[in-house]
């Protein structure tokens, strides 16, 4: 896959419309703004900030989504208890949506085909699959 030139990033255009907002903070505190005077390590501290605050709303996103059917403690298990492996490949799904459009076809004709195999099997069917799902995430390892 070709990688995009500068400027047809939906990063590269937002970083040129926060450039006002850049050029305000250059002159009120004369630089870089942080923590650090090295540039680099204060983009790794916002870089550190940023997902451990995405990590955190995520998870409250998904256990307030679970505990619509499920009770605090178990939507609680079963997002805690994620394997390593579930974790890599949602992670790699996300990548490959975010990165493409075929990628976001790609991922998201899969997340449509998964529903509608769900949605195919009878209501008992999948209501008992899905409970011996969740059996196996809230188990203590």
């Amino acid at each position: 896959m070709a990688k995009k030139p500068i400027g047809e990033k939906v990063s590269d255009q937002a970083a040129e419309a926060a450039k006002p907002l850049a050029r305000v903070v250059k002159q009120q505190t004369g630089g870089m703004p942080g923590p650090s005077t090295n540039p680099a390590t204060n983009i790794l501290i916002a870089d550190i900030v940023l997902r451990g605050a995405g990590r955190i709303m995520r998870n409250s996103m998904q256990k307030g989504m679970l505990r619509a059917g499920y009770d605090r403690e178990t939507a609680r298990e079963m997002i805690n208890n994620r394997t390593m492996a579930s974790s890599l490949i949602l992670y790699g799904a996300s990548k490959i949506a975010t990165r493409s459009i075929p990628g976001a076809l790609l991922v998201g004709g899969g997340l449509i085909a998964k529903t509608l195999y769900d949605r195919g099997l009878s209501k008992r069917e999948a209501r008992r699959r899905g409970e011996k799902q969740i059996e196996q995430m809230t188990e203590k390892k």
